[in-house]
């Protein structure tokens, strides 16, 4: 395996969306956003023929140019969906937040990213490149945070999307979130004198993730700014920061986004999916296997048993290889 990029057999696209939905959001965050589109080959020499898309959403932290990234003796995810060459268009979208990420939600704590991707990056794709503008020929994937994007935008948007593939997405709440409440309590009473305000300056004024306190202390606060801020912006913690105790109505909130509790209360839309694709390791850090083996079982109950799943040998991180599997099964369920 080369230790350099090599000529692609397809085509990559960068573009930058100027959206509307993000301009003036409530962390100042760009409005003006980076897009890659990948091309297969044979594309441009068949004016006639229309391609099923893919949108590839990121985890917590994940920016756009991160996809070049390549470890040791593996190809990064760009060089292995041009090695797979599957005959689609694959669209990698950036949905970056100065908290880390925003979960592809509307939320008045970080701003309007479900509408970014289900409005603006859609339409964007579709008026410039021959894709089937419909849903049934459109899915979306993703790792963690963009495995639950993956999750919930075909159950929010059905109008949009066909088909998912998640990859340890964000579920079942009490496993992966709760346990890092008492940990971010303690952070806050050693360090902080209980004050998110103070860790934020802190975290920013050094080397971001130099202490062991900073993931669960980011990703308490990013996902209340996702799923329990006020109308006003007030971002409203599911726990007592002195003492990790449950707020359990602002608890309740957040269990409103688990996509195992979401998958009833959008049973038509799920029974309405051309596929879905849910794997995670099975030694997965924040136990998101256990959140995949929860989310088959609430599909299976609704009646949804067209899924592929599997729980493979591996911890949260490094599965890009796990992604092309994955990039296959919803280009040849989204097909004409």
């Amino acid at each position: 395996m080369l230790p350099w990029s090599t000529e692609p057999k397809g085509r990559f696209d960068e573009h930058v969306v100027e959206s509307e939905l993000l301009r003036g959001n409530p962390l100042g965050d760009p409005h003006l956003r980076p897009l890659w589109v990948y091309v297969p080959p044979g594309y441009d020499e068949g004016p006639e023929r229309r391609y099923p898309s893919v949108y590839v959403l990121q985890g917590l932290t994940g920016q756009l140019d991160m996809w070049r990234n390549r470890a040791a003796f593996r190809r990064n995810f760009p060089e292995l969906v041009d090695e797979l060459a599957a005959p689609c268009v694959v669209v990698f979208v950036d949905a970056w937040t100065s908290l880390g990420g925003s979960q592809f939600i509307d939320s008045p704590g970080t701003g309007r990213y479900g509408g970014y991707l289900c409005d603006e990056v859609v339409s964007f794709v579709d008026e410039r490149y021959r894709t089937l503008a419909e849903p049934a020929h459109r899915g979306v994937m993703g790792h963690s945070s963009g495995g639950y994007g993956a999750m919930v935008s075909p159950m929010l948007r059905p109008d949009r999307f066909g088909a998912l593939a998640t990859h340890a997405g964000d579920a079942l709440f009490e496993v992966c979130y709760l346990p890092d409440f008492r940990d971010a309590a303690r952070a806050l009473r050693d360090h902080y004198d209980g004050s998110f305000e103070r860790f934020w300056a802190d975290f920013r004024s050094r080397q971001p993730f130099s202490r062991k306190t900073d993931y669960p202390l980011l990703n308490a606060w990013c996902m209340a700014a996702c799923y329990s801020t006020d109308e006003d912006g007030t971002v409203r913690l599911p726990f007592v920061a002195e003492t990790g105790e449950l707020v359990p109505e602002v608890w309740e909130r957040w269990l409103a986004w688990d996509p195992v509790r979401m998958a009833a209360r959008h049973a038509d839309a799920l029974r309405g999916l051309r596929g879905i694709w849910i794997d995670a390791g099975t030694r997965d850090e924040a136990y998101l296997d256990l959140g995949a083996e929860a989310f088959r079982r609430a599909l299976a109950e609704l009646g949804v048993t067209d899924v592929a799943f599997e729980l493979h040998d591996a911890g949260h991180g490094a599965t890009e290889y796990r992604y092309p599997l994955a990039l296959r099964y919803l280009a040849e369920r989204l097909a004409p």
